[in-house]
């Protein structure tokens, strides 16, 4: 639960995309498909159900015209093809495992196989519409998805109407976010029985954590989906898709012990982005009570460290500025791929705090990880969520002072104040511990800017436990806050063992108590920067004015800038203007409690801000 939420769908942007060079489309031509429905008896039939609805519609009109003698030289045709192609072995082989040794994130275009012409492999191209809910690492499953479609010969479209097959990236941790999915699904199904008759059929899918906590009911109960794939089942998707065509529905939602996606480059929902968010690990082992995320994401696997910084070099090489690292319990990545380190240590947690699992030995651990990639572009910014506060040895807060590329900016998820509750999450750390990481991180990392999580009205929770969360808000002063209602989950400690017995009226109004303390709070801590200038990386214009642009600071914090010509502080002594992937200084001028305002200074560089701090 620590990912920051989005509020928002993130709508599919991109337009769309060309096809891959020799990739093996799954919907081949239906004048091919007719022989090998004749010739392979089920199996034909099974590859000609996989045809769109169009094609074979099209073919039934088309075939009483053909002759006999013509319709047999084309059998013979195919025919030599068909020997020519590859066996039933070479299917098994291709549909084995991926093994995980040297992951290779741009692969070399394959040939298309002999009995498939050029022609067949752009015939029947599907578009995809994907829209994303939740958290970030539902924006990077997006693009893990897409990469994987556009790979099986999918185009992608940003117009709802002309989408042949909807995918819904979805959100489980919270009540509210399975309401708008099922919200949105009701719309889409309107949608899909207002098809025209003439156009083949509308698929629409779940992806992600809901489709793995409702199947069920989502297929068999409602009937509002065509397909269900879980969180691991990404690259089945194309085989799902094929399956929904025959007027089937078709669901994988295994949770896998070792899928990480290290071997798949994603692709940026937005191409023009300053910044990406880049996969490390997946899963949790941390088993709070209220979380649902060990349940739909599975158990805690790394990618191996190889494939993650190749994926940030590829960012570099495109232009991108700031890279997060993302996970749910991020500062506990452990790669274990390289064998030379599975005898390695494990680091000590932090001061005060325990987990239900014993220490895990062996791998590469995040700070190696954090070094290695903030080495690889000194001009691009390295962040990371969510982390768990008990995984914050001494030489990761070290590194992050030193490095002129990692934000000052720290994600520490508190979730309550009272030591009570915590126990009751099952948080590993009581107030006091948390206070002194609170402390000790401040002592190291000068300046630094802290962000939290924090649920009201968790099981049990009374009004002096509620009271002990508010003074810890005012006591730490956090810059960026996610704030929310408890909602029980099913499957989850807390919904077998304790009782939901904190009234709704009850949790909205401390709720609304967090919220009003927290940017009381924000807006002091902002106000501490007023006067001071700051580094910002340009993302691009102001939502709400034309005249203006906006970007992030060090601290992860909103800054809103009139769009003017400045001095360009990198060499040339020109006069320009910023642009989106442009650091800048900023001096502020005024501050609330989500936003910084301020005046253009000039244009410069990571390396060249960073020597006169």
């Amino acid at each position: 639960m620590g990912l920051g939420r989005l509020p928002w769908a993130v709508s599919s942007r991109a337009g769309p995309a060309a096809p891959l060079p020799g990739c093996l489309v799954s919907r081949p031509s239906a004048a091919m498909l007719l022989p090998f429905k004749h010739v392979l008896g089920a199996a034909g039939t099974f590859l000609w159900r996989r045809l769109s609805w169009a094609a074979r519609s099209e073919l039934r009109a088309r075939v009483p015209t053909r002759g006999r003698g013509e319709r047999n030289r084309g059998l013979e045709d195919f025919s030599a093809r068909l020997a020519a192609g590859p066996t039933l072995q070479h299917f098994l082989r291709n549909a084995s495992p991926p093994q995980e040794t040297r992951p290779q994130l741009a692969e070399e275009p394959e040939e298309p196989e002999p009995y498939l012409t050029s022609g067949i492999l752009e015939e029947t191209r599907w578009k995809v519409y994907l829209e994303t809910y939740g958290c970030q690492m539902n924006v990077n499953d997006t693009e893990i998805a897409w990469a994987i479609l556009q790979k099986s010969g999918y185009l992608r479209t940003h117009q709802l109407e002309e989408a042949d097959v909807i995918l819904l990236v979805t959100c489980s941790v919270r009540e509210k976010a399975e309401q708008a999915i099922w919200n949105r699904l009701r719309h889409l199904t309107a949608l899909k029985s207002k098809r025209l008759r003439s156009q083949a059929p509308l698929r629409i899918g779940i992806l992600g954590c809901m489709a793995e906590r409702l199947r069920e009911e989502i297929l068999h109960k409602e009937k509002l989906v065509d397909i269900v794939a879980g969180p691991d089942a990404y690259r089945d998707l194309p085989r799902l898709l094929a399956v929904a065509e025959t007027g089937q529905q078709a669901a994988n939602v295994l949770l896998s012990l070792d899928e990480t996606y290290a071997d798949v480059l994603p692709v940026q929902t937005s191409p023009d982005a300053t910044s990406a968010f880049v996969s490390i690990m997946r899963g949790c082992d941390n088993l709070c009570s209220y979380c649902i995320v060990p349940f739909t994401r599975g158990r805690e696997r790394s990618r191996p460290m190889a494939s993650i910084l190749q994926e940030v070099k590829v960012l570099s090489d495109q232009g991108v500025k700031e890279v997060t690292l993302l996970g749910q319990n991020v500062n506990s990545f452990r790669d274990t791929s390289e064998v030379q380190f599975r005898s390695a240590a494990a680091p000590g947690l932090s001061r005060g705090f325990s987990t239900i699992y014993k220490a895990k030995e062996g791998g590469l651990r995040f700070a190696h990880l954090l070094d290695q990639a903030s080495r690889v572009d000194p001009e691009m910014r390295i962040r990371f969520t969510s982390p768990h506060p008990k995984d914050f040895p001494d030489e990761v807060l070290q590194l992050i002072q030193e490095r002129h590329n990692i934000c000052k900016q720290l994600h520490l998820p508190a979730q309550s104040g009272s030591s009570r509750v915590l126990e009751a999450m099952r948080r590993g750390y009581t107030r006091e511990a948390y206070l002194e990481l609170i402390q000790h991180v401040r002592d190291s990392i000068p300046g630094v800017s802290l962000s939290s999580d924090f649920i009201a009205g968790f099981c049990g929770e009374t009004e002096d436990d509620h009271r002990q969360t508010v003074s810890l808000l005012r006591q730490v002063r956090y810059n960026v806050g996610f704030l929310f209602a408890y909602s029980m989950r099913q499957k989850t400690r807390a919904y077998h063992r304790l009782q939901d017995d904190v009234p709704a009226e009850v949790k909205h109004r401390r709720l609304e108590e967090l919220i009003s303390v927290f940017r009381e709070e924000a807006t002091r801590a902002n106000g501490a920067m007023v006067g001071s200038s700051q580094l910002v990386l340009v993302e691009g214009p102001s939502k709400r004015s034309a005249a203006e642009l906006c970007g992030r600071n060090d601290g992860n914090i909103r800054v809103v800038f009139p769009d003017t010509e400045m001095e360009d502080g990198t060499g040339s002594g020109a006069v320009v203007r910023a642009q989106p992937g442009d650091y800048v200084l900023v001096k502020v001028t005024s501050a609330s409690s989500q936003t910084l305002r301020g005046v253009l200074l000039r244009r410069t560089t990571l390396r060249e801000s960073a020597a006169h701090r």
